[in-house]
């Protein structure tokens, strides 16, 4: 057997990608709230602000983000604080928290086949921004150099991309600000806070749908990142600074540049109007982001071949394979053919933080064994294959996203699994309770026929009596009747 030293060490070496994260390696909340701020201070992000400023009016648009911004935050604060107490990933920590271990290997191919998809349409997006600001390479080859860059951030874990994010983050918020002042310094602020919107009208719903559906697979995916958090009140803290400001702050932003310039175009107009200065701002903004795309797909990829053929992968090796593959398809442009299936995956992804919040907190049916083995700083040594409750909960929660046109698709399909998992988890221990009640009556009615000799033996007894009324052990003669 291996010494724990060498353990901990080959454990740290990949990341912790299937171990508990140790107290020593967790970092300040500051340092993750930088990397979750980074995720969401992207140039998406202006375009979702841009969509809804085009069909809404600033006080609307601040209530969809204000609505949207607050469902990101429940999830991510429930799903995170768990990530922090355990030291698990997401696919890791399902195991334990609703869905067995091959239920976790299909969240982990889940979450890897919708982030690698991601991966690679952002990294055409930057490849296009920086073919149309530089020129030189093709598209495919911007693709290729982009999608290399960000695979070797990646293979240093999350050590690496924080400091990527201490330096990204910083030039991207101040570069987004002063090429979106040199746009906005003609107007009025008061004019664009109460000009109508340009475009068709947009509902509530609708935009706080856009806002919620736009990062709710990011919010799931926070373990991965708050298991490196020391404690509970840091996830809080820059779940509030990370969310809500990125999402008021970029998005608010956007909606004041749709009410100005008119246009869709405007992440466009932003970068293309500002030189060498909107190549770096379309950089960072990509490097901060896709560097996550690419890291919590590979953590489901590892935790998915683990449980299904037991071998444990090396994530940097696995990370540049994701990493070239994700390069590719961005390459030949085939990933924009399936960006219909991927925002298929956003909905079918939430209902999985419904059902670990509803397992980890009210069923509570493996907490015990994560607790003891906690302060081991290990895993549980069982955990069960399936767990069918979940996947029927999963399976009718996915279907009610799709198919329920009323409110927010993620929402409902995140309530119906929480709702859902709780009720089975009922009816299963009901049936359990049940089911052994039943057992033990059994045993109970069935104790007299192998009980005291007054009830089986003795009528036997009586059975056996001879003519005159006695049992042939008392007649004598061996069991002869006496003459």
């Amino acid at each position: 057997m291996k010494p724990a030293a060498y353990l901990d060490e080959s454990a740290a070496a990949e990341d912790y990608s299937l171990h508990r994260v140790p107290d020593s390696a967790r970092y300040s909340w500051w340092s993750v709230a930088t990397q979750r701020f980074g995720q969401l201070s992207a140039l998406s992000q202006f375009l979702l602000g841009v969509t809804l400023g085009l069909g809404m009016t600033f006080w609307r648009a601040v209530l969809a983000i204000a609505l949207g911004s607050v469902l990101l935050e429940i999830v991510s604060i429930f799903v995170g604080i768990a990530g922090t107490r355990e030291g698990l990933s997401t696919s890791v920590l399902a195991r334990w928290t609703g869905f067995g271990t091959k239920g976790s290997a299909i969240v982990g191919l889940t979450i890897a086949v919708s982030l690698i998809g991601w991966f690679g349409v952002q990294n055409a997006v930057f490849a296009g921004g920086l073919h149309s600001l530089l020129g030189g390479p093709s598209v495919a080859l911007w693709s290729l150099i982009g999608g290399l860059g960000v695979t070797v951030i990646v293979m240093f874990g999350f050590h690496g991309m924080a400091w990527v994010a201490y330096v990204t983050v910083p030039a991207f918020v101040a570069l987004a600000a002063w090429a979106v002042g040199r746009q906005l310094a003609s107007f009025s602020l008061q004019d664009l806070i109460w000009s109508p919107p340009a475009g068709a009208p947009l509902s509530l719903a609708a935009g706080a749908t856009l806002v919620a559906g736009g990062f709710i697979v990011g919010a799931v995916m926070t373990p991965d990142m708050t298991r490196y958090n020391r404690t509970a009140g840091d996830v809080v803290k820059q779940t509030l600074v990370g969310i809500t400001v990125g999402e008021f702050f970029i998005g608010l932003i956007g909606v004041l540049l749709a009410h100005a310039l008119r246009t869709v175009d405007v992440v466009a107009i932003v970068t293309m109007t500002s030189g060498l200065w909107g190549t770096v701002i379309l950089t960072a903004s990509v490097l901060k982001i896709n560097d996550w795309n690419l890291y919590s797909s590979t953590l489901g990829l590892v935790n998915a071949i683990d449980a299904l053929v037991g071998r444990r992968v090396s994530r940097r090796r696995l990370t540049i394979v994701i990493g070239a593959l994700g390069a590719v398809l961005s390459a030949t442009g085939l990933l924009h053919h399936f960006i219909e299936f991927l925002t298929i995956l956003g909905i079918v992804i939430p209902p999985v933080a419904g059902i670990m919040i509803a397992e980890y907190y009210v069923v509570g049916t493996w907490r015990a064994e994560l607790e003891s083995s906690r302060v081991r700083g290990r895993l549980p040594p069982d955990a069960p294959e399936w767990v069918p409750a979940s996947l029927i909960s999963w399976a009718g929660a996915g279907a009610t996203g799709y198919f329920l046109h009323v409110g927010i698709p993620a929402l409902n399909a995140l309530v119906v699994a929480f709702a859902g998992h709780i009720a089975l988890s009922k009816v299963r221990h009901l049936n359990s309770t049940m089911s052994s009640s039943r057992s033990d009556h059994h045993r109970q009615t069935a104790q007299p026929m192998i009980g005291p000799p007054c009830s089986r033996n003795a009528r036997r007894r009586r059975r056996g009596r001879d003519g005159r009324g006695r049992s042939p052990e008392a007649s004598g003669g061996g069991g002869q009747p006496s003459p």
